[in-house]
């Protein structure tokens, strides 16, 4: 790619260490012809499969019959390659609101992709890509299963595959139900080509067959080399889901496919989920919540120091907004592009290329982010906000009625099966839910950090020492015994958080325990009728898991409420004020919780005087982008039963008293 000034990376190269680049083994990959999406661009569609590092140089063969495609672009023949892209949708497809209205997220997409490929001019070539984290977040999550025999469909490979969508890679996210769901998807959307050549070792997921290290795409007489990339981070590695399954170095990776693919085509894009930035918090850019290894800024720059001819990295995984404000992010010549997630934006970068006889040259690169609209149908049309929302027009209502409504109606279905039984008490009802959870011990809440602990077993850093979650977050409860379906937990919390790792000590955990006291609804307030505890108190009020006992002391007023008595998994917290803990929260509370004053702002919700609340977003922690419902739901589904023993029941872990 023609040089570009080099952006200062928050890690060198050289910084990455000898081993790190040291000469890579690599391997022979295998060149079959594929059926390209047909509502996509691509003309030709070859597959290339077998491991990338396995002890000898790459070297990419065709067999008998079947040739790589040749070089045809002529000496100063011009194309446009322009790029559709998006990352971390999360099944996010639509998103339902009850009050505000439907928000047509990736009908507000196609609609862009859509018009774009309606008036490109004659040389111009326009990829739809999806960087990954196809899966786990919106609610069509239960339309893919967890296991073969619960699989309907797949909604975002399905969409995708109707959309035009060229090609996907595989996030961290895709093996969250497991690698034979995962093959059950892939194979369920054959058109949409699947990529990742770091991926490797599970006996369910083939490398050229469910997904392939690398594509060479052919649209227009232009070669297009597509080469996936995965990251281990927040991946279920070494779990009985993904048996075998292994994510080897991107670097190395690269290092030694990158040469061997861009020899045979005339554009390589680097098509990763792996993260901006390499080793460090992004540089501070909006969403970057991780701290990246092998991250796109040393990927793209090891990139450029490999090759000469044009490469682009389209990313995710992050969540990052990259380029708002066009093209800004370049590492060794080679531009990087990341859209934000959950479906916030749809990113669009356009180069010109120039044949040179054996490939192409790079010439002008512009990068830009369409913004999608969320929807608000109770804003009039003469506020100054009507215009930033969704209206009429901005998606295309056609998809939307085609495919999303279809799995709409498949998804009222499949919500009222049933996933487990309930055997307990009325203390998980919603009677009892909506009367304790802002002033004690709430059965409902016991149980779902209790199921949330146990499933933290199985992630690839270990379990958590203690889940917490707010009040506000539980709207309702569920029957005291017979069937449990998916709608009865949707409705006991029906937010979308993610679930929060934060490293926490001893004397952090009860200056938290302490700012929670003060957040919980008093007796006087009651008697009084100055709270409705029947709708939300968005004062922040915290439940925990049973590794957490403690006592809370009303006291004379809010200022002076506090706790004692406080143990963690059976030790006084006295004695282990200076050991670090692992405490899971949802996303809502671990961001700092808005209104409810986990970010050291005053709490409100009526509270009174300037009561400042702990601080949570100070603390070190580590989102694992992992649906804080879908986790519990796994849980449920695996016991089967709900019990007091499974902690459906209040078992003292919290006592209130007056003084």
């Amino acid at each position: 790619m023609s040089r570009l000034p080099v952006r200062s990376t928050v890690l060198t190269l050289a910084a990455l260490g000898a081993a790190a680049m040291a000469p890579a083994a690599a391997g022979e990959l295998t060149l079959s012809r594929l059926t390209p999406n047909p509502y996509g661009v691509v003309e030709e569609l070859y597959g290339l499969s077998g491991p990338v590092l396995d002890g000898a140089p790459v070297t990419l063969t065709a067999p008998e019959g079947l040739a790589f495609p040749a070089a045809t672009l002529g000496e100063g023949e011009a194309r446009d390659l322009r790029i559709l892209h998006f990352n971390d949708l999360h099944n996010y497809l639509t998103k339902p609101h009850g009050k505000k209205g439907d928000t047509h997220v990736f009908a507000q997409m196609v609609r862009i992709a859509a018009e774009t490929r309606a008036t490109a001019e004659a040389d111009d070539i326009v990829l739809f890509l999806s960087a990954g984290d196809d899966h786990t977040g919106g609610v069509f999550d239960e339309l893919t299963g967890f296991t073969p025999e619960d699989f309907v469909v797949d909604p975002a490979y399905t969409a995708y595959t109707v959309a035009g969508v060229d090609a996907t890679v595989l996030g961290n996210h895709e093996f969250d139900r497991g690698t034979e769901m995962l093959a059950t998807w892939i194979e369920s959307a054959p058109l949409l080509p699947v990529v990742s050549a770091n991926t490797v070792g599970s006996p369910h997921v083939d490398n050229g067959g469910h997904y392939f290290p690398a594509l060479i795409a052919v649209a227009k007489g232009l070669r297009i080399g597509i080469l996936g990339l995965t990251t281990a981070e927040d991946t279920r590695l070494g779990t009985p889901e993904n048996p075998g399954l292994e994510i080897e170095s991107p670097l190395e990776t690269v290092e030694a496919l990158l040469p061997a693919l861009a020899d045979k085509t005339d554009v390589v894009i680097l098509l990763t989920h792996l993260g901006y930035g390499a080793g460090s918090d992004a540089s501070g850019k909006a969403g970057a919540m991780r701290r990246i290894g092998e991250g796109d800024s040393a990927v793209a720059e090891l990139a450029g120091s490999l090759v000469d001819s044009p490469v682009v990295l389209v990313g995710g995984h992050t969540h990052t907004v990259l380029n708002a404000d066009g093209l800004e992010e370049v590492f060794g010549g080679v531009p990087v592009l990341q859209a934000g997630g959950h479906g916030s934006h749809l990113g669009e970068f356009r180069v010109s290329l120039t044949g040179t006889g054996a490939g192409a040259s790079a010439g002008d690169m512009t990068a830009r982010l369409h913004a999608l609209k969320k929807s608000d149908v109770r804003v009039a049309a003469d506020d100054p906000k009507y215009a930033t929302l969704q209206q009429d027009g901005d998606w295309d209502a056609g998809f939307e009625r085609l495919v999303i409504d279809p799995l709409r109606a498949r998804l009222d279905l499949v919500l009222q099966e049933q996933i487990a039984t309930i055997d307990a008490t009325d203390a998980i009802g919603t009677e009892a839910t909506v009367a304790n959870r802002y002033i004690g011990e709430t059965a409902i809440a016991n149980l779902m950090n209790d199921l949330l602990v146990a499933r933290t077993e199985s992630y690839p850093d270990g379990a958590v020492d203690i889940a917490a979650f707010n009040a506000t977050g539980l709207v309702q409860g569920v029957p005291a015994s017979g069937p449990l379906t998916f709608a009865d937990w949707f409705g006991v919390m029906p937010f979308t958080d993610s679930v929060q790792i934060f490293e926490i000590t001893g004397a952090d955990i009860l200056a938290m325990l302490d700012s929670n006291a003060k957040r919980i609804v008093r007796p006087a307030e009651l008697e009084s009728g100055a709270v409705d505890l029947s709708g939300y108190v968005s004062r922040g009020f915290l439940h925990f898991s049973s590794g957490l006992r403690y006592t809370l002391v009303l006291n004379e007023d809010a200022q002076s409420a506090t706790v004692r008595d406080v143990t963690i998994n059976g030790t006084p917290v006295e004695e282990v004020m200076d050991e670090t803990f692992r405490v899971a929260f949802g996303s809502y509370i671990g961001n700092g919780g808005f209104s409810e004053a986990w970010n050291g702002k005053t709490i409100s919700g009526g509270v009174p005087g300037e009561i400042v609340g702990y601080d949570l977003t100070a603390l070190p922690k580590r989102d694992t982008g992992f649906v804080y419902r879908n986790e519990i739901v796994a849980e449920i589904r695996e016991a089967g039963t709900i019990t007091p023993d499974l902690g459906a029941a209040l078992d003292g872990r919290l006592s209130v008293v007056p003084e």
